[in-house]
């Protein structure tokens, strides 16, 4: 999994004022749970673009008080009218402790149905994995190779791996439907008989 490496200083004082003052100052009040004690600090904004404004998963390396973490975003709070972001939750993460997070869904292959004229509709874009910290896949890899027009993949066709999808088993991934044009194709050979 990718690691993204971030430093913020711990902060004195907890509450609005302080919050105010330091998402004036350009940064943003963060806190760190999950271990021994919540710790709670202030990163630059422009830090966080990487890990809040990207598509892909990935851990974070935090650096507070010369003491490097691992962790996750657990959550993130945006102001309603702006979108400024808010305030940002971590988790720390432990090598023996299972975590859940969203992973984005990677398709491969050419689908033969799409080939033909169908049309491919993804429905799931990320997945609730949980695993360990170690198991934890970049992307969540969903072949299309063997998809025909009216076809779908649901989560329980994913391959057995070392992490567990904890989306229901039933919903869709992607299918592959049919275009207007191949309804139309087929109704007019239809028409034709």
């Amino acid at each position: 999994m990718k690691t993204i490496a971030i430093s913020g200083s711990l902060r004195e004082n907890v509450g609005k004022r302080d919050a105010k003052e330091l998402r004036y100052e350009g940064k943003v009040p963060a806190v760190l749970y999950g271990g021994k004690e919540q710790v709670h600090f202030a990163i630059t904004r422009t830090d966080l673009n990487d890990a809040i404004y990207s598509p892909e998963a990935s851990f974070i390396e935090i650096t507070v008080d010369g003491k490097p973490v691992k962790a996750i975003v657990k959550d993130a709070q945006y102001h309603p009218l702006t979108d400024l972001l808010l305030h940002v939750d971590f988790l720390q993460l432990f090598d023996d402790k299972e975590i859940t997070m969203e992973i984005p869904v990677k398709l491969t292959g050419t689908s033969p149905g799409v080939k033909m004229g169908g049309k491919l509709v993804q429905k799931l874009r990320k997945l609730r994995v949980k695993a360990l910290p170690k198991h934890m896949p970049q992307v969540v890899e969903v072949s299309i190779a063997k998809l025909e027009v009216g076809n779908l993949f649901r989560v329980r066709d994913l391959e057995k791996a070392e992490y567990a999808v904890t989306n229901t088993q039933e919903d869709t991934i992607v299918s592959v439907g049919m275009s207007r044009a191949l309804k139309q194709a087929e109704n007019e050979a239809k028409g034709k008989k």
